[in-house]
């Protein structure tokens, strides 16, 4: 990925009357995560800001959210948040420790402001705070039918009038996009996005359960991260030498099987790449429920619908 890939990482739990004990936790957990991707290239250039090693008043963390949005050659700039929230008759807060009524911390609204206003190429903000899902609802400051100007996107833990819940030392929500990033939420290349999070925790929460909010204004979306692919980019840009055509199908024989008489190496490891495309659902065998049996009853396979997706990203040289 790019070096101007920026992330500011804040946990507080050192809160003077209502500490909290796993923020922290998650902010150190977000932060190695973000720092690689799965086989150790560089992605985000981290900043992580946590308490009680780093006193964290409204000043500082509105200084720091600042100076992040306003880098102006970053491709990405990504803030995410760990700590208490609040609202009150003027809006929601991040909450600092240094809290008073009616100054509880950095406005959601200035936070909006300052990632609507930057020139960073794609803005994303991640809030596992209380009340969170109110910067959802923050008056329209990019235009008449939006409050999202091109190129942001929000995903909070909770709604504006839900708590976001500890358990363990960990908060449930940033658990959970953790394992998102480390590839639960990974498409078949391993690309990680804002959208295929929000959809990983929102299946993994019950109804019953806090509901996190996801809002965006793109028109393209960057990974994230990239975890382990289902299947690698070189086996994938053969899917257009296996299908010349997306429709056409690949003959089988028992050739393609290491167990029987007679196979031929070559098929073999073709056959495993087929059957690393089948487990991606890429692939399908014909008249048989799997492909080793479509070998041995010399049938063939075709490419599913999502298949042929990815033969056409082989085709126009995108993978």
């Amino acid at each position: 990925m790019s070096n101007s890939r920026r992330a500011l990482i804040v946990g507080i739990d050192d809160y003077p009357t209502q500490p909290l004990r796993g923020c922290v936790n998650d902010a150190n957990a977000i932060s190695e995560l973000l720092k690689q991707d799965h086989d150790g290239a560089p992605n985000f250039d981290v900043q992580l800001v946590t308490t009680p090693s780093t006193t964290i008043t409204r000043a500082i963390l509105t200084d720091k959210i600042q100076k992040l949005f306003k880098h102006d050659k970053a491709d990405v700039a990504l803030l995410y948040f760990s700590g208490h929230g609040t609202e009150n008759d003027l809006g929601g807060y991040l909450v600092t420790p240094d809290a008073k009524k009616y100054n509880e911390g950095v406005s959601l609204t200035d936070v909006l402001t300052l990632a609507n206003d930057s020139k960073a190429t794609e803005r994303i903000i991640i809030l596992d705070s209380c009340m969170s899902g109110w910067l959802g609802e923050v008056p329209a400051t990019g235009g008449a039918n939006s409050n999202l100007r091109e190129g942001v996107s929000i995903l909070t833990a909770s709604r504006s009038n839900q708590v976001s819940i500890e358990s363990g030392g960990r908060g449930v929500f940033t658990e959970l996009v953790c394992a998102a990033l480390e590839g639960g939420a990974a498409d078949v290349l391993g690309e990680v996005t804002a959208a295929s999070i929000y959809t990983y925790v929102e299946q993994a929460l019950g109804p019953w359960e806090q509901r996190p909010l996801f809002k965006a204004h793109l028109s393209q979306m960057a990974p994230i991260r990239v975890a382990q692919p289902a299947v690698e980019r070189p086996t994938l840009r053969l899917l257009t030498t296996w299908f010349p055509a997306p429709n056409d199908e690949f003959p089988l024989d028992k050739s393609y099987e290491d167990t029987e008489p007679g196979f031929n190496p070559d098929h073999v490891q073709v056959f495993k790449k087929l059957q690393k495309c089948r487990d991606a659902k890429l692939i399908e065998a014909v008249d048989a429920e799997f492909l080793y049996f479509a070998a041995m009853n010399n049938k063939s396979c075709r490419l599913t619908a999502l298949g042929k997706r990815y033969w056409q990203l082989a085709k126009e040289n995108r993978i």
